[in-house]
């Protein structure tokens, strides 16, 4: 069952700055592309960890598959794992539009769970 953050939890762009100050090569690129500008949404709504996990974990093999190393991913499949309570879900996209940087937070928004990062890939339109 999803469940929405109590009221009053908000996530300001100083507060995500306060949570991305990990240790984790992930957090700190986020972090640091958060502080230069990026745009970013953090859900109000609350998701079962171990969905994510299944669904990152495949992702993972796929972009492996395509020689795609993204950043922290697989530590972050392995967190949402061992989290196994619901999360609420970040995103932070680069300005310059080449990376993504998915960000999962505790129920109440209080602490970062996990984050990863992967360069976007630009398909070419044919004219």
């Amino acid at each position: 069952m999803y469940r929405s953050i109590p009221v009053g939890v908000t996530m300001e762009r100083h507060l995500l700055e306060k949570l991305l100050a990990g240790d984790d090569e992930a957090s700190a690129a986020a972090l640091a592309a958060l502080r230069s500008g990026d745009t970013y949404s953090v859900s109000d709504t609350t998701y079962p960890a171990e969905q994510h996990a299944g669904v990152f974990a495949r992702r993972l093999r796929r972009m492996r598959q395509h020689g795609v190393e993204p950043l922290g991913l697989e530590r972050m499949v392995q967190l949402l794992r061992e989290h196994g309570r619901p999360v609420c879900v970040g995103l932070i996209d680069s300005a310059d539009q080449k990376w993504t940087f998915l960000c999962y937070f505790t129920e109440d928004g209080s602490a970062l769970v996990a984050c990863a990062g992967w360069p976007r890939i630009a398909k070419e339109t044919p004219l």
